[in-house]
């Protein structure tokens, strides 16, 4: 290569601007190594970050320079390939006329993303705190306190939580193991079906492309706690503007503002589990002790294993965005060191935030109480428990403080929305999945065009001066209720193929650079306990709560089994689609593509970390174990 590097250099500077960062594995002098007794060639491993070349006259402003950053990355796009090759197992383009899919096209770009790497370990785990607490914690455990009590509702999280724990283990080895664009939407295209990596990265966009309005719904709805003249509108225009700029700043003020936000959050949640532990111990301005007064007194549980079932969907919701530390992973500065130590901890701080906080509401505010459910809708922060709990103190300034932390939260999560829906449209775009236009990403490394149409439908949200605006919102999310659950069980279940084409290559656990703690288990427990829980949801769809004495209107009834299952026709009906139209086969153990976009590591450098650690007392060992 270095003498010949200046022949065409105008080809090679085209080459190199394909991507903005990538991995190159050297080989050592052979000669150097011949007098080892290993029987291994000694690699090294050496990360590139490379810029794109673009000319900046020095005389330009500023505001030039600015409006340039806007313009598409230069390079010339990964040429496409006709179809698949026959052999692979897959439709004989000759057969197939113009109706094929190109997967190798697709993995190739996915894992030659124009995005730039510039999230540190810090970023992630604040966004994918930021990305989950939100309406879910604040508001929505309000609604599952009240259908099952407070030990359904604590048990229901805790199970969820495992769900979760298993789930994010096997998205960190995937994620470190191929840290590209798309994460888990492209790892279904890439180790299950591409016509389920298009059903999954759809289902997925739009989860988050319909949450943005609504959480900024929410946000303008928390205004009305200290003004009900004001109209939404206002504070609507306000939030959306707040996304616009934060977004304009790139994937690093994305991150820097979700660390602002989240620290917020677990500030506030640390405060009110010092305050709760206060109130319940000390007791309110109206009455002494509380303690487990009303775990007594309505009781424990409320509409049995009904409830209970009930609540899982609920608290799945409320641990969703998690997951979107893994799609960070291609813009992340060093996948490898950053991303393991996110994954392990974020769980273990949400859980905790999750379980104590969520175990001191429902010991100082009881099942029944009238308010749970005297919000306008789910983004109505008035029917928050939180709120609620800190609210029996008496006249004090803790509500407004409590509102003011839902408000900072609804802004946070719906501009994880816009995070999480622009790099899933992009990452469908470069696998054809979706419109080419979203694939367009400028030269600060933001997918623009994605952002631009995330930003557009948060437009929606002007529709909370309309009266039904909840009725809408019930029909959008509606399409992707369940989305959460079918993500989870895709990530679980792309592990366990991973794994299969893992080991029928040669390789061994040990070449792996994170592994998961769950293990090949974990995956299969994350899979069953996910569809578990899936199938728990179609029986309440089918059987729901009694909402109070006689049987509700047939039109209820219809409306309420729809609202709770549309979302699974509608993902098959992608499915099924895309594969009629592409004539797509699931993919074999044998064709997987387990090498493009896969972060490769030095054997020299694993083992000297290996016997480092072992030199650690037992107390560091444990704690680098767990986080």
């Amino acid at each position: 290569m270095a003498s010949h590097e200046h022949d065409n250099p105008e080809a090679v500077q085209h080459a190199i601007t394909c991507t903005r960062d990538f991995e190159v594995v050297e080989m050592t002098d052979l000669s150097a190594s011949a007098g080892k007794s290993s029987g291994q060639f000694p690699t090294t491993t050496a990360f590139y970050s490379v810029s794109t070349p673009t000319k900046t006259p020095g005389g330009r402003s500023r505001g030039h320079r600015w409006v340039d950053s806007f313009r598409r990355v230069p390079g010339l796009p990964i040429s496409s390939q006709q179809g698949y090759r026959p052999g692979d197992e897959m439709a004989d383009p000759s057969h197939a006329r113009d109706r094929f899919y190109d997967l190798r096209a697709a993995n190739a770009r996915t894992a030659n993303s124009a995005l730039v790497r510039e999230l540190k370990g810090r970023h992630l785990q604040m966004i994918a705190i930021g990305g989950s607490v939100g309406t879910g914690l604040f508001v929505t455990s309000g609604l599952a306190l009240y259908e099952s009590g407070p030990a359904c509702m604590l048990l229901a999280y805790v199970f969820t939580g495992a769900l979760q724990f298993c789930t994010m283990q096997s998205l960190g080895e995937l994620v470190v193991t191929f840290p590209i664009a798309g994460s888990f939407s492209v790892f279904s295209t890439r180790f299950l079906d591409p016509s389920w990596g298009f059903a999954m990265g759809w289902n997925y966009a739009l989860q988050w492309l319909f949450g943005l309005p609504l959480e900024i719904i929410a946000g303008a709805l928390t205004i009305q706690y200290w003004n009900q003249s004001l109209s939404p509108a206002i504070f609507v225009t306000i939030f959306l503007l707040a996304i616009v700029v934060i977004n304009l700043f790139g994937i690093k003020g994305y991150g820097e503002a979700e660390f602002v936000f989240s620290t917020v959050k677990v500030t506030a949640i640390i405060g009110f589990i010092l305050l709760g532990v206060v109130i319940n111990i000390a007791g309110t301005p109206n009455e002494g002790y509380i303690g487990a007064k009303y775990w007594l007194d309505p009781g424990p549980t409320h509409n049995g294993f009904k409830g209970f079932c009930s609540v899982l969907a609920i608290a799945s919701f409320s641990y969703a965005g998690t997951e979107l530390v893994g799609l960070a992973a291609a813009e992340t500065a060093n996948p490898r060191k950053s991303l393991p130590s996110a994954i392990k901890q974020v769980f273990w701080r949400i859980a905790l935030f999750y379980l104590v906080s969520l175990l001191l509401v429902s010991l100082l505010v009881p099942y029944n109480e009238p308010r749970l459910l005297g919000g306008q809708s789910s983004a109505d922060a008035t029917a928050s428990p939180f709120v609620i709990a800190v609210e029996g103190v008496g006249s004090t300034i803790l509500p407004s403080v409590m509102n003011a932390v839902i408000m900072v939260s609804v802004l946070s999560v719906g501009n994880s929305a816009v995070f999480g829906s622009s790099r899933t449209l992009a990452a469908l775009a470069e696998q054809s999945h979706a419109p080419k236009i979203f694939s367009y990403v400028d030269r600060s490394g933001r997918p623009l065009a994605a952002i631009v149409f995330a930003l557009c439908l948060g437009l929606l949200a002007y529709l909370a001066s309309v009266e039904v605006y909840a009725d809408i919102f019930d029909w959008l999310l509606a399409i992707v209720g369940l989305s959460t659950l079918f993500t989870w069980s895709s990530i679980c279940l792309c592990h366990i193929r991973f794994r299969k084409a893992w080991a029928a290559s040669g390789h061994t656990l040990s070449q792996l650079p994170f592994r998961s703690q769950a293990g090949l288990l974990g995956s299969y427990i994350g899979l069953v306990g996910n569809l578990v829980v899936l199938s728990s949801q179609l029986w309440m769809a089918i059987s729901p709560l009694d909402d109070g004495p006689g049987d509700p209107a047939p039109a209820a009834k219809a409306k309420g089994f729809f609202l709770k299952v549309m979302a699974v026709p509608v993902i098959f009906l992608f499915y099924v689609g895309h594969k009629i139209w592409f004539r797509t086969r699931i993919i074999s153990v044998s064709a997987m593509d387990i090498d493009t976009g896969r972060s490769f590591t030095r054997l020299p450098s694993i083992s000297a970390e290996e016997e480092q650690r072992r030199a650690w007392p037992m107390w560091k060992r444990l704690y680098r174990w767990a986080c």
